[in-house]
C-alpha cells in the first residue's frame, strides 16, 4: 500500500509562487512514476506534470509549461511541484499521484494511488 500526504498549497496573488509537496510512505517510492495532477470547480481532474522513478525523465501540460518544475528526492520519498509565475486559471486543488510502474503516463486512470489533495488559490 502506498500513502501519499500533501502539503504547501495556499493562497497567492497573481505572479506568485508556491512549492508544493508529496511525502510517500509505504511501497518503495523510487520504483514508481509520480504525478501531479489539479481539479478546478466544475472541471475534469487534469495532468500537470510527471517525473519517471529515475528522475530522467519529466512530462508537462502546456499550460503549465515554463512555469512549472516537478522533482523528487529519492533519499527522502517527496514529490516536489515548484509553481511560478501563477495565474488565476491555476486555481484549483492539486493531487499527487503514484503509477505503480515505470512508464511514463499523464493519464489519470493508469494512477494507482493518490493523495487528499491541496488547495492551490490565485487571486488577480
Amino acid at each position: 500500500q502506498v500513502q501519499l500526504v500533501e502539503s504547501g498549497g495556499g493562497l497567492v496573488q497573481a505572479g506568485g509562487s508556491l512549492r508544493l509537496s508529496c511525502a510517500a510512505s509505504g511501497r518503495i517510492f523510487s520504483s514508481y512514476t509520480m504525478g501531479w495532477f489539479r481539479q478546478a470547480p466544475g472541471k475534469e481532474r487534469e495532468f500537470v506534470a510527471a517525473i519517471s522513478y529515475i528522475d530522467t525523465y519529466t512530462n508537462y501540460a502546456d499550460s503549465v509549461k515554463g512555469r512549472f518544475t516537478i522533482s523528487r528526492d529519492n533519499a527522502k520519498n517527496t514529490l516536489y511541484l515548484q509553481m511560478n509565475s501563477l495565474k488565476p486559471e491555476d486555481t484549483a486543488v492539486y493531487y499527487c499521484a503514484a503509477h505503480l510502474g515505470r512508464r511514463m503516463v499523464i493519464t489519470t486512470t493508469l494512477y494507482d494511488h493518490w493523495g487528499q489533495g491541496t488547495q492551490v488559490t490565485v487571486s488577480s
